[in-house]
């Protein structure tokens, strides 16, 4: 159990359930680092041949674990419990649509439309990432490292019973964006080819400026034309020179070497008491 720099008491739970239970262990991350590096953490701590990761709000109900586990066969790697019947607002499903899109062109797998945080996979498969050290941690991509045999099955979700999610709108938006300039060349091959569009486009306005002062002996008239070829040109550029600068940015904090997550403090397995690991 992972304690992702929870507010209320959380750990002292959790350190009384490790006091109880020595198959049960608890992390607690220095501070909040977010779903998937939290996530990370405890798959790099795992020690089954097999991994399921839940959230603990329990709109994925632990009881559909055997109808997810039953669709992991010899073919398969990994398997997601897709929700049949979301209970989110409907902006909210909007922005985990366009989230899952671009998730998609990231993991390269049809799968990728059908993903959620209720999986199960094969432990092996963190041996393909287990070098990975970035900031920014896509599950979901990291195990599209290691296998190409996804599956899914339509388990049931309920609302939410207590607090609130943290995946607003523009949580979701963000991380659709991060996800596409982490894991992902989209962003730069729509920079490339918006330049070599708008080429062909200055070329045709060159080629019909250039055919009206031969035909016509004089030059295209009004300021408002030319004022919007420039903005539109800027524009582009602009929007190019924004993207070059967020791949600059995520090579920056990877040069920076800023971890994925900082554990503060374990519960011992053998002895189900706390000992502090810097």
């Amino acid at each position: 159990m992972v304690d992702d720099g929870s507010s209320d008491d959380s750990w002292s739970v959790i350190s009384k359930l490790s006091c109880e239970s020595h198959e049960l262990k608890g992390i607690q991350l220095s501070r909040n680092y977010g779903q998937h590096n939290a996530l990370l953490c405890g798959i790099r701590a795992a020690r089954m041949p097999l991994i399921i990761t839940i959230d603990d709000d329990l709109q994925s109900p632990p009881e559909e674990i055997p109808l997810v586990f039953s669709k992991l066969d010899d073919n398969t790697d990994v398997v997601y419990g897709t929700p049949a019947e979301e209970k989110h607002s409907f902006w909210r499903k909007a922005a985990s649509r366009i989230t899952k899109m671009v998730l998609q062109n990231a993991m390269g797998a049809s799968t990728a439309s059908r993903v959620s945080a209720f999986r199960i996979f094969r432990t092996r498969l963190r041996e393909a990432f287990s070098d990975y050290g970035g900031a920014f941690v896509s599950i979901d991509v990291l195990l599209s490292w290691g296998t190409t045999r996804f599956e899914s099955v339509d388990v049931r979700h309920d609302r939410r019973k207590y607090g609130r999610s943290q995946y607003t709108i523009r949580r979701l938006v963000f991380h659709a964006l991060n996800m596409m300039t982490g894991f992902s060349t989209l962003p730069l091959e729509i920079a490339s080819m918006m330049g070599f569009i708008f080429t062909l486009f200055g070329l045709c306005i060159l080629i019909y400026v250039v055919g009206r002062f031969v035909l016509e002996g004089g030059s295209v008239p009004g300021f408002p034309f030319l004022a919007s070829i420039i903005a539109i040109f800027s524009g582009v550029q602009l929007f190019s020179l924004g993207i070059i600068g967020e791949y600059l940015a995520r090579m920056h904090f990877r040069i920076m070497d800023k971890p994925s997550y900082a554990v503060r403090t374990e519960t011992d397995d053998a002895l189900g008491v706390e000992s502090l690991k810097e």
